[in-house]
């Protein structure tokens, strides 16, 4: 399979490993960047579109305007998240309704938005950015992971509702070297703190044209890439 001439719609594509993604693909596809913050990134495949994912009525007002615009798409890439600390002994629930909001909800409604169009033309990827903290309950971290281990349930949901036309793959970075921790809503984990060193962007962007490059009735739904000091 080729990852040439795609038109991609990304969450999140502005920093991090979303970024790292859109360089990877954007000299020879369409890219549709959904973010509150302008890429760095110009160039004429790519259009940005300045949409708030925390704010569901902003969400649904912008995606049949982005299905009318640009179609139907070949690639669905989830990306967009942010981390959260706090106890759930103590922590703020209006803090935690904004993490469920990004991490959960919208990419659902991207799903239920432009999956079914994959699925009229018979063909399709969607890939789910998820997380080592999924499926890691500790301290602090209930409601990230939480998050988390919700979209991988839906991610082999969606893939046995929609085979054999759309394949599904989600992806789980572990420490990555990526403003993740400092953009928290709340928390004081770094890096540095973990001690456990830190991969590359690059290489979840690796990961994906990895998946997105086997043979068409293969599929790859999960890829696990973390350092190897990391204990979790």
């Amino acid at each position: 399979m080729s990852v040439r001439n795609k038109k991609v719609l990304i969450t999140g594509g502005s920093s991090g490993i979303g970024k790292a993604i859109v360089k990877k693909l954007y000299s020879h596809n369409h890219i549709v960047i959904v973010d509150k913050v302008s890429p760095e990134i110009s160039h004429p495949n790519i259009s940005f579109l300045n949409i708030d994912l925390e704010d569901q009525k902003e969400i649904a007002l912008a995606l049949p305007k982005i299905a009318k615009e640009f179609g139907v798409f070949d690639l669905l890439l989830l990306n967009a998240g942010r981390g959260i600390q706090e106890k759930l002994t103590e922590g703020d629930p209006e803090r935690w309704q904004e993490i469920i909001n990004l991490n959960l909800m919208a990419p659902l409604r991207f799903i239920r938005k432009f999956v079914p169009q994959m699925m009229s033309k018979k063909a399709g990827d969607v890939v789910i950015i998820s997380s080592v903290a999924a499926h890691q309950p500790h301290p602090y971290g209930g409601i990230y992971s939480a998050t988390k281990t919700a979209l991988e349930i839906i991610a082999d949901t969606l893939r046995l509702e929609v085979v054999p036309f759309v394949r599904v793959t989600t992806i789980v970075p572990g420490i990555t070297d990526t403003r993740f921790f400092q953009n928290q809503i709340s928390g004081f984990t770094s890096v540095e703190n973990l001690n456990m060193g830190a991969i590359s962007p690059d290489e979840i962007a690796d990961d994906l044209i990895y998946a997105l490059t086997k043979k068409k009735d293969t599929a790859i739904n999960k890829i696990i890439t973390r350092p190897v000091k990391q204990s979790f």
